[in-house]
This record gives C-alpha cells, sequence and structure tokens, in this order.
C-alpha cells in the first residue's frame, strides 16, 4: 500500500515534472520567438541601415566626383580668363595697328587725290606765274578792276592774247585756300555750256583765271547800271532754262552730286548773246559767314537766296539749289529784291494781280507764261523741301515748252525788235566761219568736224583755244548748237545765204516770199528732229568727264 502510494507519487512527480518541462518549453520557445522575431527586426534595421550607408557611401562617393569636377571646373575657368585677357592684350595690340594703318591708307589716299588733282589740273588747265598776272595786270592796277568782294578781286585784263577775267582771293583771308580749291576741284570735273570756263591758276596768289564775259552779271541786268537796256522777258525766260540746265548737269554728276550752294544773280555771268554761265561754287565762305551770326533774321537778310532749311540744318542738297532758282525766276518776272519776294508774288496771284507783279521794263508779257512761271517758282520756294518740284522732270520740261513757243531769240532784245549778228558760238574759233556740222572736243569748246579733224591729224595733241593737252580725241556731234543755227536759219532770212552758200534750194526759199512757208516747215521739221540732242548731250558730257 505504502509502495503504491509512493508510485502516484512519483508518476505526480513526472506528470508535474513534464507538465512544468512543457510550460517551460512553451516559455523558451516564446521567449525564441521573440528573440528570433527582435533578431528579425534587427536584420531588417541592418539591413536598412546597410543601405543608408551605402546610400551615403554613394552619395559621398557623388559629392567627391563633383567636387573634384567642380575643381578641374575652376581651373579651366581660372586658365580661360588668362587667356582672355590674353585674347583682350592681341585685341587692343591689333587694334592700334588697324587704327595706325587705316590712318596711313587715309594719309595715302589724300595725297594721292592731291596728287591726282595737281595731274588733273595740269592736264586741263594752264597753270601762270606770279610775274605774267602782274605784268597782265599791271600790277594790280585799280584801272583793271571790275569788281571787288569780301574775299577776293576781279581782274579784266589780256593774258597770252586772250581776254580774261582773274580771281585773286584775298592772302589774309582763312576761306581762301578752301574756296580756291573747291572753285579748280569742281571745275576741273565738269564742262558745260553753262558752267564759266576756267582757263587757268596761279597757286601761288590764289589766283583763279577765267574767260571773260562782257555783258556782266545778271545781278548787273536785273538792276540796270550805266543807262544798260534792261533784259527783255523773252531774254529772261531764255536765261531761267539755261541757269536750269546748268543746275540739272550739276546734280546728276557721277560720281558724286554736285550742288552749287551760292546760287545768286551776282554768281551768273552773261556773255556776247545773254547766254548764262554759272560761277563762284563758294559754299565754304558762305558757311563760314553763317558761323558768325546766330540771329536768324540778320541771315536771312544777308543770305535771301539760301534754303531756309539750309539755314537750320546746314546741310547743303540739290533742293537748296532749287530754292535759290525760284527766288531767281520770280526776280526775272517781278525786277524786284529778293527780300520778301515771295510774300508779294503769293499775294499778287492770290488776288488775281499778277500785271501789277511784272516787271515793265522786260516788255510786254505773256500772260499765260508769265502765270504759269510765277506759280512754278512759288512751288521752287516752297518752305517744305519734299514739296520743291525736281528740275529735270518738271521745271525744265516747262521752260523749254515756254521758250519754244516764244520762238528764237535771235530778233528780240531788251524790249525791242532787231536783227542780231550771228551768235559768237556759230563760228569755229579755228575757221571763224559759222559752223555746218559742230562737234565738241575734249576742251568744250565746240568746232567745224573738218577743222578740228585737220588740226588733230596734223599731229597736235592741245586745244585750239587754250594750248592746254587734250585729254582724249573724242570728237562728239553738238545737235543741240546745230539745232539753234537752224532756228536762227529759219528766223532771219538774211542769215540764211551765209550759212549755207551755194545752196541754190535755200537761196530760193530766201528769195521768193511765196516759199517763206515751205522754208518754215522744212527748217521746223530739222529742229525738231535735233531738239531731243540737248539731254543726250549733257549725259555725253557727264561720262567723258
Amino acid at each position: 500500500m505504502f509502495v503504491g502510494n509512493n508510485g502516484n507519487n512519483e508518476a505526480n512527480e513526472m506528470k508535474s515534472s513534464y507538465i512544468g518541462e512543457l510550460r517551460r518549453r512553451k516559455e523558451i520557445e516564446g521567449t525564441l520567438r521573440k528573440q528570433n522575431e527582435e533578431l528579425e527586426q534587427v536584420k531588417q534595421q541592418r539591413d536598412e541601415a546597410r543601405k543608408i550607408a551605402r546610400t551615403h557611401k554613394l552619395l559621398l562617393e557623388s559629392r567627391g566626383a563633383k567636387s573634384d569636377h567642380v575643381k578641374v571646373l575652376e581651373a579651366k575657368v581660372s586658365s580661360a580668363m588668362e587667356q582672355l585677357q590674353i585674347y583682350q592684350r592681341e585685341r587692343d595690340d591689333l587694334r592700334a595697328k588697324l587704327e595706325s594703318t587705316c590712318k596711313s591708307i587715309k594719309d595715302h589716299s589724300t595725297i594721292q587725290e592731291e596728287g591726282s588733282s595737281n595731274v588733273h589740273m595740269q592736264q586741263f588747265f594752264s597753270e601762270f606765274s606770279v610775274a605774267e598776272i602782274h605784268d597782265a595786270t599791271e600790277d594790280f592796277d585799280p584801272s583793271f578792276k571790275i569788281a571787288e568782294g569780301a574775299y577776293g578781286s576781279v581782274y579784266r585784263c589780256t593774258l597770252r592774247h586772250t581776254e580774261v577775267a582773274i580771281k585773286v582771293l584775298h592772302q589774309n583771308s582763312l576761306q581762301g585756300p578752301l574756296e580756291f580749291q573747291k572753285e579748280v576741284d569742281i571745275l576741273s570735273k565738269l564742262r558745260h555750256p553753262n558752267l564759266v570756263t576756267l582757263i587757268g591758276v596761279c597757286p601761288e596768289i590764289w589766283a583763279l583765271i577765267y574767260e571773260y564775259l562782257p555783258n556782266g552779271s545778271l545781278e548787273d541786268r536785273l538792276i540796270p547800271r550805266d543807262n544798260t537796256p534792261p533784259l527783255s522777258w523773252q531774254t529772261r525766260i531764255q536765261i531761267a532754262t539755261e541757269i536750269c540746265s546748268a543746275l540739272i548737269f550739276l546734280h546728276a554728276s557721277k560720281p558724286q552730286r554736285m550742288v552749287h550752294g551760292n546760287l545768286k544773280p551776282g554768281n551768273i555771268l552773261l556773255d556776247t548773246n545773254f547766254g548764262c554761265k554759272l560761277s563762284d561754287f563758294g559754299v565754304c565762305h558762305v558757311l563760314s559767314s553763317l558761323e558768325k551770326s546766330n540771329n536768324m533774321t540778320d541771315i536771312s537778310r544777308k543770305f535771301p537766296y539760301l534754303d531756309t532749311q539750309f539755314l537750320n540744318t546746314r546741310t547743303l542738297t540739290p533742293s537748296s539749289d532749287i530754292y535759290s532758282f525760284g527766288i531767281i525766276l520770280l526776280q526775272l518776272i517781278t525786277g524786284r529784291p529778293p527780300l520778301s519776294i515771295i510774300e508779294d508774288a503769293q499775294r499778287a496771284v492770290n488776288g488775281n494781280r499778277l500785271n501789277d507783279l511784272l516787271d515793265p521794263s522786260a516788255g510786254d508779257w505773256s500772260y499765260v507764261e508769265a502765270e504759269q512761271l510765277t506759280h512754278l517758282a512759288l512751288r521752287c520756294c516752297d518752305t517744305n523741301r519734299s514739296r520743291r518740284p525736281d528740275l529735270a522732270s518738271e521745271v525744265y520740261k516747262v521752260l523749254e515748252l515756254i521758250r519754244n513757243t516764244i520762238g528764237p531769240l535771235s530778233t528780240i532784245h531788251a524790249g525791242s525788235e532787231q536783227l542780231r549778228q550771228p551768235p559768237d558760238s556759230f563760228f569755229c574759233p579755228i575757221s571763224k566761219k559759222i559752223m555746218m556740222d559742230p562737234h565738241v572736243a575734249a576742251d568744250g569748246f565746240t568746232y567745224e568736224l573738218r577743222q578740228i579733224r585737220r588740226w588733230l591729224d596734223g599731229g597736235h595733241d592741245t586745244s585750239p583755244c587754250t594750248n592746254i593737252p587734250l585729254a582724249h580725241r573724242i570728237l562728239i556731234p553738238n545737235h543741240a548748237l546745230r539745232s539753234a543755227i537752224l532756228v536762227v536759219e529759219a528766223a532771219s532770212p538774211p542769215l540764211t545765204l551765209f550759212l549755207i552758200p551755194g545752196t541754190y534750194l535755200i537761196s530760193f526759199l530766201l528769195f521768193f516770199p511765196i516759199a517763206y512757208v515751205v522754208r518754215f516747215f522744212l527748217c521746223s521739221i530739222l529742229v525738231s528732229w535735233n531738239l531731243h540732242a540737248v539731254a543726250c548731250l549733257n549725259r555725253i558730257y557727264t561720262v567723258l568727264t
């Protein structure tokens, strides 16, 4: 009994021990499970830490690489800046060399131009010595003086058997060299029947030797002096047409357009037959006078022919000459001084009182032509340059039409109709006979074709008139002069016999009144066929000069 109880006790103890072991095992397993979970969490945290460490490592490596790259870039920038400074220094050196080279080229060009100008002068002009000028003027005797201005004096004398006008610029004038050089430069490049001919120069005393024009200036004729007869209105239209022709020629010059800039009646000279020639391209002394005064009213009174816009801008354009031409045209119509002439003409036109404006000393004006000229002149004097008419396409066409309408001037002068001798320009300078086939040579003079060919074929290479070397041997037909001869031939029956001696047909037309109409018809056909040559001749002059 006692043994059975002991066995039960042992069994119970073993069972209790077993149960305790199970409990401890469960506890241990639970602890192990927790530890495993914690270990897994630690592993995950470790992995994450590794990832973060790896990421940080990459970032650090990247930053290190970037830092190295930045250092490389900084080194490159520093090197580039040093190179840039080197290039800037080289650029400055090259710029200095370029400026020096340009200055040398400019100086060389100036020397070449001066040399070219001197060669050109020697080619087209005679150079007179101081002794010759003194001998011709008898040491500038006052009896030889025909004009005097602020910048020089003009003497009339005979030089190398030729009657000339010598313009001597004042030695104490600052504008003397500029005006001298400007006149020589312009007249050495241009040749036109209505530009004054420069025969020679004397640089030592700033003397310019021109052809002598016996009828003085247009200013002398608009305000008659010494009982000189006034100009007829037909002659005034002829003068206006020739001024316009000369300005068109100047403005169309190549390669650079020329502007007269000092156009006024005192600078428009008249030859034996009242043909006009422009002179005194003295823009330099006009500008000098303008710089001495800032009072616009005083300037306008002192220079009434100057473009009003030029007074403000100091910029000369062909339109400036058009304004001056408009003032001169109004003076030709009215005979009045230039001050307030535009306002007077405008009031007369607006009030239909044009007859009160016309100069009565010019004869009986044709009202239609006078009205047309007045309107044209006022357009030329418009204060707005853009509204002024074009000389070639508008002004000259009107003047030419009026001139053709009134007919030739061979029998009309100073308000009276009388027969005139043939103009000097009709005669050949060599044969002294009226030309039948006029041609222009390189010296600008017109000769009978047979005579000038005989001169050139004889071995001469100089001008028969000036003895200056000819630039070339080209001869250009002067259709304009030929047309003028035909016009005078049609208007003056006695002249025709001398123009075409031995022509029986013309003699028949002369001596039989019934044939006058036929004669005029034939001459009119010839004239109309040749009139177009005027513009062509001007273009040829431009090309050759």
